[in-house]
């Protein structure tokens, strides 16, 4: 069975820095665990009950609890959220040896959503959770009403490009390989943008974000091998989907990606100083943006 994380004296130091992050929340959750065929999916919910249901999904090496920490509060008072830690990711859920075997992202999420009683709700996905929003847009149209893609590009066939991912990767090297503190602090000004040093300057974001470069298994989040939507399935439209990036965003941004959203006729916007952790730079901006969006 693959495991998540490198070592259990790692996987505690998360987990207790996880739980402060979410106090760090201001809110009211609950923490939920769906059993289904891939493991034990860890779900944190908030939000009044009658409130639209919303879909959060991290990034890869992320999880919920620093992903939406600057973001849940005020989410939470529109929408009645879902903060989903994804199966083989840096946070509590718990894979099993069918996860190894035949992993299916969108299996995954029906038998989720069936187990949550949701039948129709928003989404919002960050970086490779925008690759998520984007496959429940296009194979699972009846369940999703709009989304908002934060940090992420076309999922489309037509535009993705075969060698992103090994570019991607490098943008994390060396400082990865090596999580010091120097160099955890080179890696957030490498990937942020201009409000980079608040995320630096916050402990308790910055410690746990550092652990997570040393103590998470990237290679337990491999089986999430979402492919490109073939162009006759790419039903994601400027009408059901809003694309914001930044550009000082080395992963996301490029003069390639923004040709691709523009070709397809696709709603974005380009946030000026942003970084690649996009929400976390400017939340208040970004809250606006999906609320006036979604509920609009």
């Amino acid at each position: 069975m693959i495991k998540s994380f490198k070592n259990e004296k790692g996987k505690q130091e998360v987990f207790r820095t996880y739980n402060d992050l979410v106090e760090q929340w201001g809110i009211p959750v609950e923490d939920k665990a769906i059993y289904g065929k891939y493991g034990s999916t860890h779900v944190i919910i908030a939000g009044k009950e009658d409130n639209p249901p919303l879909l959060l999904f991290h990034g890869v090496g992320d999880n919920s609890a620093l992903m939406w920490i600057f973001n849940a509060k005020e989410l939470s008072k529109h929408f009645r959220i879902y903060a989903i830690d994804a199966m083989g990711g840096a946070g509590k859920s718990v894979s099993n040896d069918n996860y190894e075997k035949d992993f299916n992202v969108l299996k995954w999420l029906s038998t989720l959503l069936d187990s949550l009683k949701i039948s129709k709700a928003f989404a919002v996905g960050v970086s490779y959770g925008s690759l998520i929003v984007q496959q429940l847009l296009c194979y699972m149209p009846d369940k999703v009403i709009k989304g908002v893609c934060l940090a992420g590009g076309s999922a489309s066939a037509e535009y993705s490009k075969k060698n992103s991912a090994l570019k991607k990767m490098k943008i994390f090297l060396p400082e990865a390989l090596f999580p010091t503190k120097s160099n955890c602090i080179k890696l957030v000004k490498k990937l942020g943008g201009e409000n980079s040093i608040k995320l630096i300057d916050n402990k308790s974001f910055f410690t746990h974000w550092c652990l997570l470069l040393k103590y998470f298994n990237n290679t337990s989040m491999m089986k999430h091998n979402v492919k490109p939507i073939e162009k006759e399935k790419y039903l994601v439209t400027k009408d059901n989907c809003l694309f914001v990036i930044g550009d000082k965003d080395k992963i996301a941004y490029s003069e390639d990606s923004v040709k691709a959203l523009q070709q397809s006729d696709l709603n974005y916007l380009i946030i000026e100083g942003a970084g690649h952790p996009i929400n976390h730079e400017y939340p208040d901006k970004i809250n606006s943006l999906i609320i006036d969006f979604l509920l609009k």
